[in-house]
């Protein structure tokens, strides 16, 4: 192994050890956490290629595990299909525009869903507008996963509306992860940016989320849930706020 691909490796771990606590203990959102961290530190194009991988492969497990708590087959439908066509249409964009370019837009996608968890945290939508909405915020989610690869903006927050149980919560979740990786997968193997290096490193990153969803899982239980959405909330606006003043005045 090449000294760059070590160079590449440990800020993969942080990335992925910080994305595990937080799929372990809300269920969701390893990349939220762990593509800024290492975007930070290599492009948006690797970090997002690497994640992939894991974010197929961990919802793969949480699916199956609350499969029976899942959403109606036509919520599900309209919202993973419309996650798996944003998708590939947002991997275009990633593998088109300039690196600065998705740096910066990803960067104002974390702010301005940190934002939003702020100052709408108690938004609420019925379950009968949420049917209408699923195909175009899965849409949009997919598109924001593709070209940034973070769709939690309009994923995460969209299902919180809805004030879910938490197992429905994560089969809905899960589901909309799956269809949408496998349609973003294919995508970036087209665009050349996922190749068996990256795919590699991508089954270690899983490896290293499966190992932290444990200890995510027990913060969870012993810190009170507002205390941990703050702790992650700054730390997203703190890496955020790196990339921009790096990419604007570096």
């Amino acid at each position: 192994m090449s000294h760059i691909d070590l160079a590449l490796v440990l800020p993969a771990l942080l990335a992925c050890v910080l994305g595990g606590l937080l799929k372990g203990a809300t269920g969701a959102g390893a990349p939220v956490i762990g593509v800024p961290v290492l975007a930070a530190l290599t492009d948006v194009q690797f970090a997002v290629a690497v994640f992939v991988t894991s974010n197929l492969l961990t919802n793969v497990n949480q699916a199956w595990q609350h499969r029976k708590a899942r959403l109606p087959w036509q919520f599900m439908v309209l919202f993973a299909g419309g996650g798996a066509l944003g998708a590939m249409g947002g991997t275009v964009l990633l593998a088109g525009l300039p690196s600065d370019t998705l740096s910066i837009a990803m960067a104002l996608v974390v702010l301005g869903y940190v934002g939003f968890r702020i100052l709408k945290a108690d938004w609420m939508l019925s379950y009968a507008a949420g049917v209408r909405l699923a195909g175009p915020i899965g849409l949009l989610g997919g598109a924001l996963q593709g070209a940034t690869g973070i769709s939690a903006p309009a994923s995460i927050t969209f299902l919180n509306a809805l004030k879910l149980p938490r197992s429905t919560f994560i089969a809905t979740i899960s589901v909309f992860f799956i269809v949408m990786s496998i349609g973003q997968i294919e995508q970036l193997v087209t665009v050349g940016l996922l190749d068996w290096h990256r795919f590699f490193l991508g089954l270690g990153v899983t490896v290293a989320i499966a190992l932290f969803m444990p200890v995510g899982n027990y913060l969870a239980r012993h810190l009170a849930k507002e205390t941990f959405d703050k702790i992650m909330l700054g730390l997203l606006t703190l890496i955020a706020t790196k990339i921009l003043v790096q990419e604007l005045f570096f």
